[in-house]
């Protein structure tokens, strides 16, 4: 830490504190000329300010928080740096806090967080949460919170999201005009509205294609890999067994493959496979990933540009900010004729 503080910068230019303390902070108050001479100090003495005590005075930790569920999903890593380019610019911190997809350790960072320990919170739900009451009343009590991704119903709520339930369509409409008729939904168990709008589009996608909707191809997996893997293996061993597949996100994707390698099926032959995916690596898997990709960066950076709005007091009135980003289908080897 240098030792050159505010006061011993006001010392050596015979100023006071607080002309110095406006000085660098570009005040209307303070001339040009002083401005001047203060930047030159300040750099000739190596003089670093102390964040921490500034944002004390003005009531502002100077940070924000993300809470998600999981890191090891790309979505996540991606939409952090989309929130972390915007941070920086504003001269903001950004801690991180896992949920580990457990409604309880959710509810408990919240909890922490209160009292002054960020400025706002962005958050994306853990697939377990039956009720977003806490997060809604923390919104609803002034405390800039913004969703993005998993999102909650209420809709008083600023979220920044994806359409699912376009993506679940398109994925679901590729598998058919490469000619499946049994087409498998993964799903992970939970609350989320993302698995359900996607599941949604993917019932709408056969509804137009005449092609009957079969309970039995709604698969509701875990958030355990081997269970996944058994799970899935027991579908592609059943009567009638799938011909396509589409995974409500990638490590079911990647279960998929490892179940089909057990049984010696072979993708896309015996069965095609979309995901919804971010996974950097989706064009090297064998076959490639055919994938509906959500625009994570762009998500990430358009919520941290929200919850800064809210944060500097520039929206008005009780309007409510829902932004919605289309995906990207990208077909891969996994899902062509």
């Amino acid at each position: 830490m240098s030792s050159i503080n505010l006061k011993r910068l006001s010392q050596e230019l015979g100023l006071s504190i607080s002309s110095v303390s406006k000085a660098l902070r570009d005040s209307y108050e303070i001339s040009a000329e002083t401005k001047k001479r203060v930047l030159e100090m300040a750099e000739k003495l190596n003089y670093q300010p102390n964040p921490f005590a500034s944002s004390l005075r003005r009531k502002k930790s100077q940070s924000i928080a993300v809470v998600i569920p999981e890191i090891a999903n790309n979505y996540f890593a991606l939409a952090i740096n989309g929130i972390q380019t915007v941070a920086q610019q504003k001269g903001y911190h950004v801690l991180t806090y896992l949920t580990h997809e457990n409604s309880k350790d959710q509810d408990s960072t919240i909890k922490h967080l209160q009292g002054g320990r960020v400025d706002g919170v962005l958050i994306s739900l853990c697939s377990d949460t039956a009720n977003s009451q806490q997060l809604t009343d923390l919104q609803s009590a002034g405390f800039p919170v913004v969703f993005f991704d998993r999102i909650p119903d209420s809709p008083g709520c600023p979220t920044v999201s994806t359409d699912d339930f376009d993506g679940g369509f398109k994925a679901t409409e590729q598998l058919i005009k490469t000619g499946c008729k049994k087409i498998a939904y993964l799903r992970v168990a939970g609350y989320l509205s993302t698995t359900e709008n996607r599941m949604r589009g993917y019932l709408a996608a056969l509804d137009r294609y005449n092609i009957p909707q079969n309970p039995k191809l709604i698969i509701e997996c875990s958030n355990d890999d081997e269970q996944n893997q058994e799970i899935i293996k027991k579908a592609l061993k059943m009567r009638g067994r799938p011909d396509g597949i589409l995974s409500s996100v990638e490590k079911l994707a990647i279960s998929t493959y490892y179940a089909c390698g057990e049984i010696n099926l072979k993708i896309p032959r015996d069965v095609k496979v979309i995901s919804f995916s971010c996974l950097r690596t989706a064009s090297l898997l064998s076959p490639s990933l055919s994938t509906i990709t959500p625009p994570a960066f762009e998500i990430g950076k358009e919520a941290a540009s929200l919850l800064f709005r809210m944060i500097e007091k520039k929206m008005f009135g009780n309007r409510v900010e829902k932004t919605v980003i289309k995906s990207v289908l990208i077909e891969r080897n996994s899902s062509r004729k």
